[in-house]
């Protein structure tokens, strides 16, 4: 039996300076959140029951587990950080670490395993280096993807599919060991509204919400359609504008925010779709984004977060309309391993609560090696050009980072 203590800590803490360089783990945005490193247990699951054996281990290591929590608020106790592949061929990641600070509405904590004394955290930023980066050959062309982007219009056109997404990726070689920490900082300063995240070498900042559970409401915010910002306040408004009523991009939206309104339904008694989307801007991009809510519906048998995962993925957003055709085609023409690209990523407690977004603006690092990924909603009407020079746009977030 391993005891899980959580005490209260009282003062502002800035989450990301406490990282160690192994292994960090991190779900923040906006200076709230988790962090968390050392690893008490981890495991991996793939196949189509991943989700249903993720929730059974962890309810097995919540069996091994003698909890003191004085603070009892969502994201104390007992935490597991998790990172789901896109396809289930592809292992997912599960991992506990040892030690959690949690930070909310100026409020903070920390968790920690073992019947140590409490954990002494840092009190100043580690100084580390910034790595530099030589870009691979694309293993796609531009070309090449462009045309695949053609293809899959005209797939649209002949009525087979409504929706495809169509990803990219790009690699790059170190002189030295990437630090992920260095990396999430940069992604916090340069985009505070996202959501943060680190989870066994997967870093992003993604601004989209598949999963919010909590005291049995259950939100998710929906992004799909999406327009380069310029830098000029005028311009920017008059594109925000333009993205708010082209035809193309509220078609890609309404089927994102269907296939997740309707992964929901069963699940709640009552869901709140608003009726037309708002614009979301973040640094280099605007999207058109909405929040669907639901109050869970009371059974004898509660409905986790897992339960909500194993619907809500992949959504139309990260894979197309119908899902099932959509996911044949992506693995026909996309040409790449998305690995834990595009899958959950976040964080699920003992009472089945947590917070997942999907791992979107992204890389997985490993040592000297990175590969970022980038992908477009491809439908009736998308011209590649613009599709491979939105690709482009979101590849920034991550490659400004790393340099």
């Amino acid at each position: 039996m391993s005891t899980i203590n959580t005490v209260r800590l009282g003062e502002h803490l800035p989450l990301l300076d406490l990282l160690p360089a192994d292994a960090p783990i991190a779900w923040v945005r906006g200076g709230d959140g988790l962090v968390g490193w050392g690893v008490h247990a981890s495991t991996t699951v793939s196949g189509p029951t991943r989700f249903s054996d993720a929730r059974a281990w962890w309810h097995a290591q919540l069996e091994t587990f003698s909890v003191a929590d004085a603070v009892h608020a969502s994201g104390t106790g007992p935490i597991l950080f998790t990172s789901f592949s896109f396809s289930q061929a592809e292992e997912s990641v599960l991992v506990i670490p040892k030690i959690i600070v949690g930070q909310r509405n100026g409020k903070s904590w920390l968790t920690w395993i073992g019947d140590l004394a409490q954990p002494i955290l840092p009190t100043e930023k580690t100084s580390t280096s910034t790595a530099n980066l030589i870009w691979q050959d694309e293993p796609i062309s531009q070309s090449d993807w462009e045309s695949q982007v053609s293809k899959l219009v005209r797939e649209i056109q002949s009525g087979n599919v409504d929706k495809v997404v169509l990803a990219r990726d790009q690699s790059a070689k170190a002189d030295i060991e990437i630090d992920v920490r260095n990396v999430l900082r940069n992604l916090a300063r340069d985009y505070p509204s996202t959501w943060n995240f680190a989870v066994d070498g997967l870093v992003g900042a993604t601004p989209e919400l598949l999963l919010r559970s909590s005291k049995g409401m259950v939100t998710s915010r929906v992004l799909a359609g999406t327009i380069s910002k310029t830098g000029d306040d005028e311009r920017d408004l008059a594109l925000a504008g333009s993205l708010a009523r082209s035809s193309k991009d509220l078609e890609e939206h309404n089927y994102a925010v269907r296939s997740v309104a309707d992964a929901l339904e069963p699940f709640c008694s009552s869901t709140n779709v608003p009726e037309s989307p708002f614009v979301l801007h973040l640094t280099n991009v605007m999207h058109l984004a909405t929040d669907v809510t639901g109050a869970l519906v009371e059974t004898t048998k509660r409905v986790d977060s897992f339960s909500l995962l194993e619907k809500l993925h992949p959504s139309a957003a990260v894979c197309g309309t119908p899902t099932q055709k959509a996911f044949e085609l992506i693995a026909a023409n996309e040409g790449i391993n998305r690995g834990r690209y595009a899958g959950p990523v976040g964080w699920i407690d003992a009472a089945g609560d947590g917070e997942l977004g999907i791992a979107l603006r992204c890389g997985q690092i490993s040592g000297t090696d990175v590969r970022i990924f980038a992908g477009c909603g491809i439908v009736n009407g998308s011209i590649p050009a613009k599709e491979l020079a939105e690709s482009e746009a979101k590849f920034a977030p991550m490659r400004s980072a790393l340099n």
